[in-house]
């Protein structure tokens, strides 16, 4: 039998470009994306589309039953500067729209979970340097607290009742396609299209904040790879530790420069230098390269080249 794949909040950063590789993989038709908001042009027009609101178990559990859905992946969620100005809100939507699925997973309606934590899970007491697979976790954060606690119910419903729960704690993803969605890794992203539209940056973030990131493609990757990995590879059910390389916006500035030498940048940091300050420099993700074979391709240097080369035929 084939898949059938239901992806909530498919209009968000990691949502766009997942919809479009998994109907590329699954078939147009069985790829369904869905979100709170109608999607974009080609989002429409390649494959069906369903407005969802993820906290709604009743809604999900109809379009479930209507596409015959074997598979979930659960991408909506409010990242963590958004989720600092509204606490109540964030909390809500990021475990409201978990639990439904799981329990919808529970009873048998789908075969097979995917949802994402972060690296948001740790916090000023986890260690900054390779930070481990299994560690203190003791996150700062509203989006922190939501992706502890979302990694335990994944885990406990894996134990339980046996259902199929995948997760990765992704670090911060940078794409050049989608704009980001309110996360404390965006400058990363910002960077670039600031770079080549005004020659000038203001970054949030102080010069030297060191922080694990992560190229979309590499992201997209890993993100279905541990889908289609066998069951019995999967050996963590709370969320594997991902990683590719970590920068600070310092050294990412000095990369664009070697394409753009008048580029400048200024240092003004926000409230979101202390979320920074909180999370992890560089991570160990030893555990998802063993248990089913992770590898990211790109660096900071053959990123910076791809995006700035695919970004000036897009501006």
């Amino acid at each position: 039998m084939n898949d059938t794949v239901l992806i909530l909040g498919a209009c968000g950063q990691i949502g766009i470009e997942l919809t479009q590789k998994l109907r590329i993989l699954y078939g147009s038709n069985n790829v369904i994306a869905s979100d709170i908001r109608e999607g974009g042009e080609e989002m429409l027009s390649s494959g069906p589309f369903e407005i969802i609101d993820a906290t709604s178990k009743e809604r999900i559990l109809e379009v479930v039953k209507k596409y015959e859905v074997t598979q979930v992946y659960l991408m909506a969620a409010m990242l963590s500067a958004t989720a600092e100005k509204y606490p109540l809100k964030g909390w809500d939507l990021n475990m409201t729209s978990l639990l439904a699925v799981l329990e919808i997973a529970r009873e048998k309606h789908i075969k097979k979970v995917y949802w994402p934590s972060s690296m948001a899970s740790f916090g000023p007491t986890s260690p900054k340097i390779n930070t481990p697979q299994q560690t203190i976790m003791e996150p700062s954060t509203v989006y922190g607290i939501s992706k502890v606690a979302g990694e335990h119910w994944c885990n406990y419903y894996h134990e339980k009742y046996g259902v199929d729960v995948r997760s990765i704690r992704y670090p911060g993803i940078i794409s050049w396609k989608t704009l980001p969605g309110g996360g404390t890794t965006d400058y990363a992203v910002d960077i670039y299209f600031d770079a080549l539209k005004k020659g000038t940056f203001e970054c949030f973030l102080s010069e030297n904040t060191r922080l694990p990131m992560m190229y979309m493609d590499d992201a997209i990757n890993a993100t279905i790879q541990i889908m289609q990995a066998d069951a019995d590879k999967i050996k963590t059910r709370t969320s594997y530790n991902l990683a590719a390389m970590s920068f600070t916006p310092k050294e990412i500035a000095n990369e664009i420069k070697k394409y753009i030498p008048d580029f400048t940048i200024a240092y003004n940091p926000d409230f979101r230098q202390d979320i920074a300050d909180s999370w992890p420099q560089i991570i160990d993700d030893s555990h998802a390269r063993q248990d089913w074979g992770w590898q990211h391709e790109f660096d900071l240097t053959s990123m910076t080249k791809d995006i700035i080369t695919n970004l000036k035929s897009k501006l």
